[in-house]
């Protein structure tokens, strides 16, 4: 957990609360945490559950690893210090996001257990819905798609510290979510995870009728 620098601050609570933006857009928010390897389709199936949700009229943001670390988190590298500290900064900004009434739509690797548990606590601690979804693939069935060739330049020694080539992948244990890209489609993907937050209360089956 990172620590706090800064002293003399305190939070300063408004009158508006997460039940009142509930209410106000008709579900819940909640964070979404998509993991897996690079090109298991973790961003393929957020971005089509994105705009599922949108169609059902719920509001989403959908917050992407490259994106983040061309914003807020440009200054991070890729050593294990480093991704640490980029799932902590993004785990408070999905956190603000669930506050506000959002579901947020997190991809990320996030390869090391203790990270992912720190961000699930965050959440839990603030009595916030954390949604782990483990989009599995088996490592030759990414490294066959390569969409940005990241596996080809690590194979030739041009990346390093790439997760499932010379870095690990810690799996998730229990995930509430376990999908396995390699083996369903797009659509059966997207259906078990709108089946699971309607199970949950976060969004209600009637939602955008």
């Amino acid at each position: 957990m990172a620590e706090q620098k800064a002293t003399n601050v305190h939070w300063h609570e408004g009158d508006i609360t997460r039940e009142h933006r509930a209410e106000l857009l008709g579900h819940k928010g909640a964070t979404l945490w998509f993991t897996g390897l690079s090109g298991s389709g973790k961003s393929t199936v957020a971005v089509e559950l994105e705009g599922t949700l949108t169609e059902m009229g719920v509001l989403t943001y959908r917050l992407d690893g490259d994106n983040v670390r061309m914003g807020i988190n440009k200054n991070l590298g890729f050593s294990a210090e480093d991704r640490t500290e980029n799932i902590r900064r993004i785990g408070e900004v999905a956190k603000l996001f669930v506050d506000s009434g959002v579901l947020a739509l997190s991809s990320f690797i996030s390869p090391y257990k203790a990270d992912r548990d720190q961000v699930r606590a965050l959440h839990e601690d603030a009595g916030m819905d954390f949604i782990e979804i483990y989009v599995d693939c088996s490592l030759e069935a990414a490294e066959s798609r390569d969409p940005k060739g990241l596996y080809k330049k690590a194979r030739a020694g041009e990346i390093k510290n790439f997760t499932g080539i010379d870095d690990p992948y810690e799996e998730p244990f229990r995930p509430e979510i376990h999908l396995h890209s390699d083996q369903q489609s797009l659509e059966e993907e997207v259906q078990e995870i709108l089946r699971v937050l309607g199970e949950r209360g976060i969004i209600s089956q009637q939602s955008g009728e």
